[in-house]
């Protein structure tokens, strides 16, 4: 799907964990090395099954596991390497920049990191930067999800394609 310029937004519902890889798979047919994924929802939103969708979109052989307690994971099996980094632990963006943060930001890879709104600095990174909002509605429905994906901007000369 091709967003407008001026839009940079989508809004998308899923009813189940398997909508939600989905989501994660079409978002990665429009990654390229370098991007950034910053990914934010509160504790069992889906930001792990989102990122096993762009995983699987990437074609990896691997599938997503949450590195809360490792922080990171690289996964390298796809047509790009695509770096997981969960924040959730971390006190403060120095702890991130002490760990080899900015070592991941070389490229070549894909970069998901998830909790990213602990530390708003982080949409402030160079480069293409998606930000992707996943919020539970048990108000509907206990598996409902809203999905809200914020493109890069117009301004770095790109189509938006998501």
């Amino acid at each position: 799907m091709t967003m407008s310029a001026r839009s940079g937004f989508r809004k998308r519902t899923t009813k189940s964990a398997a909508q939600t890889v989905r989501e994660g798979v079409k978002l990665a047919e429009a990654l390229r090395p370098g991007d950034i994924v910053l990914l934010s929802g509160d504790l069992g939103a889906g930001k792990t099954h989102f990122t096993k969708g762009i995983l699987k979109g990437l074609g990896a052989a691997e599938d997503a596991v949450s590195p809360t307690f490792t922080i990171v994971n690289e996964h390298r099996t796809g047509r790009m390497p695509l770096i997981h980094i969960d924040v959730y632990r971390l006190g403060d963006i120095d702890e991130l920049y002490e760990i080899g943060f900015d070592e991941y930001l070389t490229g070549e890879a894909v970069t998901v990191i998830e909790w990213a709104d602990k530390f708003p600095e982080l949409a402030e990174l160079p480069g293409r930067v998606f930000r992707v909002d996943i919020r539970r509605r048990d108000d509907v429905d206990p598996d409902r999800r809203e999905i809200r994906t914020y493109l890069p901007g117009p301004d770095n000369g790109e189509d938006n394609k998501c």
